[in-house]
């Protein structure tokens, strides 16, 4: 028998006669079955079931799966299984916290990375930007030389050659 609001359905587990409506009178009620809490909760009555299926219920898909996954226990049990089943969604929780994080952690690293081969790159430009005009500086000052060398080399021949004139014979004898 569903109960609750719209949205937020809260079921009964009834004994009723098949002919009668979903939510109509029921003979009497074997359990509650809530699927809103985290992990859901289930409580039944499995001496009042085991007494109807004796004397002829037939249980719904539903309710024989309700029955099977949630055997007979004692209030110990009932409370140790809750909390093992809390602990493991607090566990899945934490896991899945830890994934965020990781993953987080995992795209700060990237970006760096990214960046620090951004930098890397732009360094090495700028060294190969820096050689290359070390390397154009170097050209033209050898042009330069090259050109001064060669205006040295014009003008050194009629400079020396009065120099060749001028012999050991023509020197004053002064020493």
């Amino acid at each position: 028998m569903r109960m609750g609001a719209k949205g937020k359905p809260f079921y009964r587990v009834v004994v009723k006669e098949k002919r009668s409506k979903r939510d109509g009178k029921y003979l009497e009620n074997v359990g509650t079955y809530n699927p809103m809490t985290d992990p859901s909760t289930v409580d039944l009555k499995h001496e009042r079931i085991q007494y109807w299926m004796s004397v002829g219920a037939q249980p719904t898909e539903t309710v024989a799966s309700l029955i099977k996954h949630n055997p007979v226990q004692t209030e110990e049990e009932k409370i140790a299984s809750v909390d093992a089943r809390a602990a493991k969604v607090a566990a899945d929780k934490q896991a899945k916290a830890d994934a965020r994080k990781a993953e987080a952690e995992a795209k700060v690293a990237e970006a760096n990375r990214i960046a620090a081969e951004k930098a890397e790159a732009e360094r090495v430009e700028a060294e190969e930007k820096a050689a290359a005009e070390k390397a154009e500086a170097d050209a033209a000052a050898q042009a330069e030389a090259d050109a001064a060398e060669a205006a040295n080399v014009e003008t050194a021949p009629a400079e020396e050659a009065p120099a060749e004139a001028t012999t050991e014979e023509d020197k004053p004898a002064s020493e």
